[in-house]
């Protein structure tokens, strides 16, 4: 695995995406190559990677030379793999999958500022464009701000931090992660018990993450532009860290792998016809990763894996361009 990257319920992903000889995959979260590895190590077949990270795409140019052109990564948004991929002729593929979240390359550098284990700058951008978590830590209103932790981190003291958070920047900039965990933690009472627990600060960050990035928005055009992409028999495996994420992919595959009934039931009946379903479920219960794989990734507690196969219905999904927008 690439600089020691370990991919989450490898062999589950692999098991579900069943890599065929020819075959064309997508690898939309990239990171450290770890999946794209696998796959094109099961068998002769092409993987496209994509990363919305400038740096794991340069990883990706390292990885790419050792299976000689049959790895290709580029840079951009998952949610806009359809138009990325068209500009290389692509249209559809045989499997594509999702490692949800932040990689450990992420994680493991303070100056990328996701960690609050380690200082760096409060920066949390996956594309190294635009606004950082600085910026909406000092700047954002606090009914937002407030908003903003509670929903994405599903905080309840988010009123309680948010207070505190202002408190604090109405005397400095808050500019680095240590100083914003720290003023987190004090809005808790001090931990009594022996047993290890979440750090306090641990939901806020993820929540500014995830909003800064537009995580959530981003996997709703992702498992979109997957169905659309999908051939008949395509294969999808999904791998989520945490609830917010879940439910987003779980909705999605129980919707579209049942009879769908679009429009008013006062219309006509033949305009009223129920949409035929356009994945197939392969694992009604989420797939979690056993003990062993735990204890040597900490990291892969909370992971959970979805799978389903693409049918012949046609897509009901939309594309979108390269910036996110319908087209």
């Amino acid at each position: 695995m690439a600089c020691g990257h370990q991919p989450v319920l490898l062999e589950a992903v692999i098991a579900a995406l069943k890599p065929n000889p020819n075959a064309i995959y997508i690898d939309a979260t990239f990171g450290g190559g770890g999946y794209s590895s696998a796959i094109l190590e099961a068998t002769n077949c092409n993987v496209w990677g994509i990363d919305r990270d400038p740096q794991a795409c340069i990883r990706g140019k390292t990885i790419s030379e050792k299976y000689e052109g049959r790895l290709k990564v580029i840079e951009g948004k998952f949610g806009c793999m359809q138009h990325l991929l068209a500009k290389h002729e692509v249209k559809s593929v045989d499997g594509i999958m999702f490692d949800l979240g932040i990689s450990s390359f992420q994680i493991d550098n303070p100056k990328r500022g996701f960690s609050f284990q380690h200082d760096g700058p409060l920066d949390m951008r996956m594309s190294l464009d635009g606004p950082t978590a600085e910026d909406i830590v000092n700047e954002i209103a606090p009914k937002q701000l407030s908003q903003i932790i509670f929903e994405y981190g599903e905080e309840r003291r988010s009123r309680h931090i948010t207070r505190a958070i202002v408190a604090a920047r109405s005397k400095v900039r808050i500019k680095r992660t240590l100083e914003l965990a720290k003023i987190i933690r004090g809005c808790f009472p001090p931990v009594k018990s022996s047993f290890k627990t979440i750090d306090p600060a641990t939901r806020t960050f993820q929540a500014l993450r995830i909003f800064l990035n537009d995580e959530l928005g981003e996997l709703q055009r992702g498992l979109s532009a997957a169905e659309a992409m999908l051939s008949a028999g395509g294969k999808l495996a999904v791998v989520s860290f945490h609830s917010l994420e879940d439910r987003i992919v779980k909705r999605f595959l129980r919707k579209r792998s049942t009879y769908n009934t679009r429009g008013s039931r006062h219309a006509p009946e033949k305009k009223n016809k129920p949409n035929p379903p356009t994945f197939i479920e392969l694992n009604k219960k989420i797939i979690r990763p056993d003990n062993t794989e735990t204890q040597s990734n900490p990291r892969a507690r909370s992971a959970r894996l979805r799978t389903a196969e693409r049918t012949k219905a046609p897509s009901t999904a939309v594309e979108f361009n390269n910036h996110g927008i319908k087209t």
